[in-house]
């Protein structure tokens, strides 16, 4: 390591082996126009990590050519999806004109929508407010006042069933909250009245 030196190495001479990649370039010609930028190195040239035109080339060989798709079961044949999902309930999604599956894609126009709520809600004593209780008992009477505290506990599913195309699916969603079970029944209402 003794003999580095700050900038760049020193020219070698002509007769040496070896490239120095700091050294001019041999033909004493500047470098190319493309040298270094995205565009191309000649004019027509396409650019570096442009789209380009799709050029019809052979399949590789060994694969067969692709095969147009084969219509659905049921006689729907989802096409291409303009504007993205427009809503996802479980397993299920909507997008377009079609509702995804893992059945199979289903039309979307005269679908039938169906929600269950499968869930519970309780209504129970919280572990803290039974502590308090019994340390603030010790010093004075009001500690019985959080056994008056109550929380309520939802546990359980929300079924969505949709029947569309001569092909049926359900899904079950879990759910924590009143909040959420009412958010999964609005989103089902919403999926009825993409369907008329």
């Amino acid at each position: 390591m003794a003999n580095q030196y700050p900038g760049p190495p020193p020219e070698q001479p002509p007769g040496q082996s070896g490239q120095n990649p700091y050294a001019a370039p041999d033909t004493g010609a500047p470098a190319g126009d493309g040298y270094g930028f995205p565009q191309g190195g000649r004019p027509g040239e396409p650019g570096y990590g442009y789209p380009q035109a799709a050029s019809q080339q052979p399949p590789a060989p060994g694969f067969p050519p692709a095969a147009p798709p084969q219509p659905a079961p049921g006689g729907f044949q989802g096409g291409a999806q303009p504007g993205g999902m427009m809503l996802s309930l479980g397993d299920i999604a909507v997008s377009g004109d079609t509702v995804m599956t893992p059945a199979g894609p289903m039309p979307l126009k005269g679908a039938v929508w169906t929600a269950t709520d499968m869930s519970r809600t309780e209504e129970r004593m919280p572990t803290h407010a039974v502590v308090l209780a019994i340390v603030f008992f010790l010093f004075c009477l009001l500690g019985l006042l959080f056994l008056l505290m109550k929380e309520r506990v939802t546990t359980g599913f929300v079924q969505v069933t949709v029947n569309s195309g001569g092909r049926h699916h359900s899904t079950m969603i879990p759910v924590q909250s009143r909040e959420q079970v009412m958010f999964v029944l609005n989103q089902v209402n919403y999926a009825r009245s993409l369907s008329v």
